[in-house]
């Protein structure tokens, strides 16, 4: 490319930057809405239309809660549901939309007892009956193995679970949380204003995922000034700006809940999760598990993920692998395709 050329592409990059759009528009997947009520819209991919030959592939992405579903499908080369379809596989995706004052009342069983069930049953008939197997990226893995633990009926035939938390003990702050609450009842504080405020507001989602990437804002003029002419590198911040912003709240019960049984009491970790008189075990997942945990990752330490196979004694079998990047790297990543997405492929492929 020519000094002028560079010129140019630089000058236009600067201005779809500040002015326009950006330089490039968001280009999702072409999918088939099969199923579309409140907080529970189920998606079949295009290209993985219903066919009894490939009835054994289906297979359903569940995005975590605060994170909107887009997750699996930044961008053409950022997206696991296009790399599930290239391998042959039948991607679905359920979406949870817009989190308001409304859902206040929501909590884990909403997702556990209902939306999760439902959206796998579903999948399942879409395909003929075949079992499912789930991908679920951080809070949505977690999500998974307690509906597989909850519901051993549901026709889940593996999970594969990426940056979930599963032991809180293990996750970054959690003992200084757990110091100030008992000293200052922080626990009390904070359920009072979350539930005053009907959940967690998306604008607080998104100012604390910023917060655990603080390094990747401070050098973001930098970064955009060394790769202006570099059109596809603005692209992938840019897709990754757009998931920042897209990212919904949390239902005041859930996030209670989350705070109590999860970050005070570790529930999870110790394998057994407590809502209300219920006990829900991660002992009774009897499906294939593939854990995915991130040793750079921030939010969701790779022990914090590898600690949950000691729990999950019932599976059918258990594996766990590593793969580079952030706690949104992991799953699309640059090194994503070759880690993560090569993991899944072989994990699923060997299920048949």
């Amino acid at each position: 490319m020519s000094l002028a050329d560079t010129v140019t592409l630089a000058a236009r990059n600067a201005w779809a930057l500040t002015f326009g759009p950006g330089v490039r528009d968001h280009d999702p997947a072409p999918s088939t809405v099969l199923w579309d009520e409140p907080h529970r819209r189920l998606s079949r991919f295009d290209g993985a239309e219903s066919d009894s030959a490939t009835a054994a592939s289906a297979v359903l992405l569940v995005p975590p809660l605060a994170a909107p579903a887009l997750c699996f499908d930044l961008r053409a080369d950022q997206s696991v549901a296009r790399f599930l379809l290239e391998t042959g596989r039948s991607p679905y995706l359920v979406d949870y939309g817009e989190i308001t004052f409304a859902d206040r009342r929501m909590g884990f069983e909403h997702w556990i007892d209902d939306i999760l069930p439902e959206a796998i049953l579903r999948t399942s008939a879409d395909r003929g009956g075949a079992p499912v197997d789930l991908i679920g990226w951080s809070l949505g893995g977690t999500l998974s193995l307690l509906t597989a633990a909850a519901h051993p009926h549901l026709p889940i035939r593996s999970i594969t679970a990426i940056g979930s938390p599963l032991d809180y003990d293990r996750m970054p702050g959690v003992p200084q949380l757990r110091a100030v609450a008992e000293l200052t009842r922080g626990d009390l504080v904070a359920s009072t204003a979350v539930r005053l405020a009907g959940g967690v507001p998306a604008p607080l989602t998104r100012i604390a995922y910023r917060a655990t990437a603080w390094d990747r804002e401070l050098r973001r003029p930098l970064f955009v000034a060394r790769n202006i002419a570099r059109t596809e590198t603005l692209a992938r911040m840019e897709s990754v700006d757009r998931f920042m912003a897209a990212m919904p709240g949390y239902p005041g019960r859930f996030y209670g809940q989350l705070w109590g049984r999860m970050f005070l009491n570790n529930d999870i970790g110790r394998g057994v999760v407590r809502l209300g008189e219920r006990r829900i075990a991660l002992a009774e997942v009897t499906a294939h598990v593939l854990l995915v945990g991130g040793p750079d990752d921030v939010i969701t330490p790779a022990a914090a993920v590898e600690a949950g196979a000691a729990n999950l004694t019932g599976a059918a079998s258990v594996r766990y692998e590593t793969a580079p990047g952030g706690h949104l790297g992991i799953l699309t990543g640059d090194t994503a395709r070759d880690t993560t997405w090569a993991a899944i492929d072989k994990f699923l492929a060997e299920l048949r």
